[in-house]
């Protein structure tokens, strides 16, 4: 019985330099590198949650606000317009009692005079008494009343002012809730575009195109975290 001997070459065949297979340490090297990403765009995905769930909560914290400023500031002027109207009413009253005691006093009646006089509001009795100090009958240059003296002062009327200062500044700080509001809002938005680019940066096995996309990400996410470091808190 015969062997048959297979023809074997002395020296294995050459693979041309066409069809080399990369080097091991290429390959080791971007398996590592895509890793790597992968770790890279896990972390910004979990940053860029928590910053645009601090973002939404904190919005929604400064619309709050806003709410209430602009009630507390419409009370104001509710409560400014009501002392204006009453101190607006005050003043009829000393004008026309005044008056009357004016009438009485020229007709001589003193009992008269005398009744309205026990009547003027404790308010306007020192402008009357500062009046009466400059002798009106004979002093030509004399104020035409008491409502024109120094002073006559009506407190309600003061406190209108007050309260109307108070409901402008309480109004400016309700509009000032609603920007920083809009600002988290705008920054939420912010944030989700780099969301969308950490998404895309996925969906790409170049690896130069992954990693310019994820720079860009991660630049967007620096800007955005700083920007909510400088926002206030509520």
């Amino acid at each position: 019985m015969t062997e048959t001997k297979q023809n074997v070459p002395d020296h294995p065949v050459k693979e041309s330099a066409g069809t080399q297979s990369p080097a091991p340490w290429r390959i080791i090297r971007q398996q590592w590198l895509e890793r790597w990403l992968e770790v890279i765009a896990a972390i910004m995905l979990g940053v860029v949650a928590v910053a645009t769930a601090w973002s939404g909560y904190q919005s929604t914290r400064w619309g709050g606000v806003q709410s209430t400023k602009y009630t507390e500031a419409a009370a104001k002027r509710m409560e400014s317009t009501r002392a204006e109207t009453l101190a607006g009413q005050n003043r009829l009253y000393d004008v026309a009692l005044f008056n009357q005691w004016l009438n009485a006093t020229y007709r001589s009646e003193t009992m008269l005079a005398s009744a309205y006089e026990q009547r003027f509001r404790p308010e306007f009795r020192p402008a009357f008494a500062a009046w009466l100090a400059t002798d009106p009958q004979n002093n030509p240059n004399a104020p035409p009343g008491p409502l024109f003296m120094p002073e006559y002062i009506v407190s309600l009327s003061e406190q209108a002012d007050r309260l109307e200062v108070e409901a402008a500044a309480t109004f400016d700080e309700g509009k000032a809730a609603y920007q920083q509001s809009g600002a988290y809002v705008l920054n939420t938005v912010f944030l989700a575009t780099v969301l969308l680019c950490i998404t895309i940066a996925q969906r790409f096995e170049w690896i130069p195109v992954k990693v310019v996309i994820l720079s860009i990400a991660l630049g967007m996410l620096l800007l955005g975290l700083y920007r909510l470091s400088t926002f206030p808190v509520y």
